[in-house]
């Protein structure tokens, strides 16, 4: 297992180019983050950073996507498939009964890799950094 050359302040950095939501994690936060994840998935380009995914699971009936991210400048070119392929048949995971994710902007994108839009259930949100 290799680990990158400043991964962490690469990760930040490249979560901090190209999210909305991820912008502003500090290294603690990613570390704790990465650590707590069922599965971590990274795409490099020599050692440039260009893609990112993972995962939480209890490993039986459910998971959940998060923080996938492909660079901007490397968008269309099958990288976002691959990630999304390479988190759903990890081992650990590939199993569950149920994947779930949530997505702002990039519905039609898992649409194409079978994700449903699910109009039975409500997505409810409490936001704890709000005062």
């Amino acid at each position: 297992k290799l680990t990158p050359t400043n991964g962490l302040e690469k990760l930040q950095s490249f979560l901090n180019q190209n999210t909305f939501w991820a912008r502003g994690r500090n290294k603690q936060q990613i570390c704790k983050m990465l650590l707590n994840s069922t599965v971590v998935v990274s795409l490099w380009h020599h050692n440039q950073l260009i893609g990112f995914g993972r995962a939480t699971s209890d490993l039986v009936f459910r998971a959940v996507l998060w923080d996938v991210v492909i660079a901007a400048d490397q968008q269309g070119l099958g990288f976002g498939k691959l990630m999304i392929e390479a988190i759903l048949t990890n081992k650990k995971i590939q199993s569950v009964e149920r994947v779930y994710l949530m997505t702002t902007n990039s519905s039609d994108f898992y649409k194409q890799l079978g994700f449903k839009l699910n109009n039975q259930q409500s997505l409810l949100i409490l936001n704890k950094n709000e005062h």
